[in-house]
């Protein structure tokens, strides 16, 4: 089936051509959104790929058409009909409805999560436009293990925070990100988090990606909503997992006690899986137990392997929000002791981080060796063990 769509009656501006058509189908604008019909422009632009370009302000508008076979609800029938290429979650959608950003063209209706969805109904979206910063730019030392024009890959160094927040308003990652890319970051983020996607704790090293572009973090986030990511991460931990490899499977949830801090639940909170497996058991009479551990995660939660291993009745080494009482080493190489005492971090570096590239589809796997403090340990833990 062949279809030619003008789209506009008295301005022709653009034809779309399909040689397929897939239910659902939909009809994609991007426009500044305007009371004159002769001052409409396109903010995007169609590159030789047929993707729109849409890292442009002030504002981007998309066109949607449901058609019969589509969901119940507005955010998971809109979600399912936009094409894979514009990657709109449905929890961002749902976000999106609730800002009023969702709009019926045939009525001028004003979307609500209870809306009911209508069969061949028309719908704009309008895409906020970053949010304009006050946050400063910082020239400060960041490890690029990857860039260009639509992501950067960052091995984030131990100490450091990734966005500003109560406590730490400058020296993140974020204040870097706003020196070395300008303003080409994200906006999806909002206007503390501009081009973040996901996050690894402050004193947490290795692997993190940074969206440059709206499509790009919109993907991107699709991917770690669908559990696609590749995120492996290295360890130390206090004594010897039981069984050595597996799974854990539980909720996650804020601590009642202490709400900076996260606890398992057999009911509340949300779902955490990490796969994890042993690599090397220390265990001598210089040394306390320890093991160096692999977890490879399915779900990206607060403080989710900090909580599951000390679910498991083995902490992190210098993990110390979520670090059991131990006594005083007794009887253990000197040199090893001062290291494990001087340590100002938790042994857990994002050594492993895979994705697909949201612009050429390829797959792309970063990997991240261990920082000199975290290496220094293991090789003492080597030399004591013979």
């Amino acid at each position: 089936m062949l279809i030619e769509k003008s789209l506009f009656k008295s301005f022709i501006l653009m034809t779309i051509k399909k040689t397929k058509v897939i239910i659902p189908q939909i009809i994609v604008i991007v426009s500044t959104v305007t009371n004159n019909l002769k001052n409409l422009k396109f903010l995007g632009s169609i590159k030789s790929s047929g993707v729109f370009d849409m890292n442009s302000y002030p504002s981007q508008v998309l066109e949607i058409t449901l058609f019969p076979e589509t969901a119940k609800r507005l955010d998971k029938a809109l979600a399912d009909a936009v094409s894979e290429k514009y990657t709109l979650s449905r929890s961002r959608l749902k976000k999106l409805i609730e800002a009023g950003c969702v709009i019926s063209s045939d009525n001028g209706l004003v979307a609500t999560l209870k809306t009911k969805v209508i069969p061949n109904s028309n719908w704009e979206i309008t895409l906020e436009a970053p949010e304009i910063t006050n946050i400063s730019a910082e020239d400060l030392k960041i490890d690029i293990a990857f860039e260009d024009e639509h992501l950067i890959v960052i091995n984030k160094a131990a100490g450091m925070v990734v966005h500003p927040a109560p406590g730490s308003p400058s020296g993140t990652l974020v204040n870097a990100m706003m020196f070395h890319c300008g303003s080409s970051l994200s906006g999806v983020g909002g206007r503390k988090r501009p081009g973040i996607v996901h996050r690894i704790d402050k004193d947490t090293s290795g692997l993190i990606v940074i969206a440059k572009n709206n499509i790009t973090h919109e993907n991107l986030s699709l991917q770690f909503s669908e559990h696609t990511i590749t995120r492996v991460y290295q360890l130390l931990i206090w004594g010897k997992l039981r069984p050595s490899s597996g799974k854990i499977d539980t909720f996650i949830t804020r601590s009642s006690k202490n709400r900076q801090m996260m606890e398992v639940s057999s009911s509340k909170g949300k779902r955490a899986i990490t796969n994890y497996k042993t690599i090397e058991i220390f265990e001598n009479d210089k040394t306390p137990t320890l093991s160096l551990v692999e977890c490879r995660l399915e779900t990206g939660r607060t403080h989710q392997i900090r909580v599951h291993m000390t679910h498991m009745g083995n902490s992190i080494m210098g993990d110390g929000k979520y670090k059991k009482k131990y006594k005083k080493l007794k009887n253990i190489d000197t040199s090893l002791e001062n290291l494990i005492y001087k340590l100002d971090r938790q042994f857990l570096h994002a050594q492993t981080l895979g994705f697909i590239h949201p612009k050429t589809n390829d797959e792309m796997t970063f990997t991240s060796i261990l920082p000199q403090e975290l290496e220094n340990i293991l090789v003492l833990l080597r030399n004591t063990d013979k």
